[in-house]
Parts: C-alpha cells; structure tokens; sequence
C-alpha cells in the first residue's frame, strides 16, 4: 500500500463514526446550529486530533454564521403573541444563580458608547426614555430547550445608533455587561424593527432578575443573544464574540 493510501486509511470516515461525531457535536455546544452540510466538512478530519477537531467545528460556525446572515431578512418579524399568552412568572436565566445578579443603582447607572461613533456621551436612563419607546410581547428561546412568552418595552436600537451617530454600514454592534457578560450583533440585526434596548419588562421597569436598568431583547436570536444589565455599548468592524460564543455556541445563532 502507498504512502498515499496508508494516510487516507488512516483517517477516519464519517459514516463510520456518527456516534463519536454526535459527542463532538455536544463537547462545543454547536449541535442545534450545525447543518448536514457543514457536518460533511468533518468528513477529512482526524477525530483523535482535538486541534482539528475544533478547528473544524470553529470553521463550520462560522460557515454557518455566514448563511444565517445570507438568509436573514430585516422586514421579517419575530412572531408576537397577546397579554393573555404571557408566561407567568417568567423564568430567571443567567451562567449563575438569581441571588448573584447584580445590583445597581440606577440614579448612578450610566450607559457608555464607544467605538464607530459620533457622539460618545454616556447615557442616563432620564435621557434614554426621551427617545422612542416600542413595545412587544414575543418568546424568548432558550438554547438549553426552553421558551417563555414576554412583554418588553424600551428604545429601538435602530433609533439609538442614528441618535449617537453610529457608522450604520459597520458590521458589529458590541455589548458588555455589569455581570461580566457581553455579547455582540451583526449590524442588520441590530437595526432590526424589534431589536431594542429593554427599559421595562411588563409596564414596570426592569426587575434586578430581568437585567435593571437595560437589557438587549432581540427576537429573531436565541436568548443567549439578549444580554442584561448592559452597561456599555460600542460599534466596530471587529467581531467581539461574546460569553457562550466564545465558548462554542453559533455567533449569528438566528431563530
């Protein structure tokens, strides 16, 4: 046998190892984003080589982000639902546990801006409710299985981007968090009629275990894509990543 057919025997065939692809696919947490196309790109790949295992998978997420961006439409709503659909109580869900979320103090609380901007003034949350307000009741999706149903209010981030004078053809919009959380949308997203900056949760302003005083809520992503307690936000043409993202799970992870 050549050295040719020694290496191709070597390596391992797909068909041959759907199970052990199956536990790859849940190591990096990419199971529910992978599609069959981009899981042939695992066909080539020594699966006893950690590194090439997850340069694979990193390379198939981000082929996936690419066609999830291809296919998404900003005109295309996120379904809504009625008052009487709401999921009551709404379950609490972060990487810790309801009494570690953070308290702040809203009269102290300042939004800063950064990056592709005009004006970089922070923010008050007196000064952030004098924009445009809209409102939605729409289902958050949990990546873990989950969804609930409920009612969001606050400034479209479409509105606040033109209000700092944002570089709207920049491809990310960054956030980052009072819980050491952040997170990250690609620009068409974040112009998005229903992407908004969440002030109230009901008609009451956000409780400490929704994300007080500003949460991202945006529809058309898996709930990992909304980060609360938001205390910064800028605009670049470098991808920020995000907490779980940076972890394995699908950047564009749309719905």
């Amino acid at each position: 046998m050549s050295g040719k057919d020694d290496r191709a025997a070597a390596r391992i065939r797909l068909a041959d190892h759907r199970t052990a692809l199956v536990k790859v696919e849940r190591r990096l947490l990419l199971k529910s984003a992978l599609s069959l196309g981009a899981l042939s790109m695992l066909s080539g790949c020594d699966l006893q080589d950690n590194d090439s295992v997850d340069k694979a998978l990193w390379a198939m997420s981000r082929w996936n982000d690419r066609v999830q961006a291809l296919l998404f439409r900003g005109d295309k709503l996120a379904p809504t639902y009625a008052a009487s659909q709401i999921t009551n109580p709404f379950p609490f869900n972060a990487f810790y546990d309801e009494f570690n979320a953070p308290e702040i103090d809203g009269a102290d609380w300042r939004l800063e801006v950064s990056g592709l901007v005009r004006d970089k003034q922070p923010w008050t949350l007196d000064r952030l409710r004098t924009l445009p307000q809209a409102g939605q009741i729409t289902r958050h999706i949990c990546i873990e299985g989950w969804s609930a149903i409920g009612q969001w209010s606050g400034v479209p981030l479409k509105a606040f981007l033109q209000a700092i004078g944002a570089d709207l053809s920049a491809k990310y919009v960054g956030f980052k968090c009072a819980d050491r959380y952040y997170s990250s949308l690609d620009m068409p997203t974040a112009l998005h009629p229903q992407t908004i900056l969440a002030l109230d949760f009901g008609r009451e302003p956000l409780p400490v275990s929704y994300g007080f005083p500003l949460k991202v809520r945006v529809p058309t992503k898996l709930g990992f894509k909304n980060p609360k307690h938001v205390v910064a936000i800028y605009v670049s043409n470098q991808n920020p990543g995000g907490y779980w993202e940076d972890q394995g799970y699908n950047w564009f992870s749309g719905i």
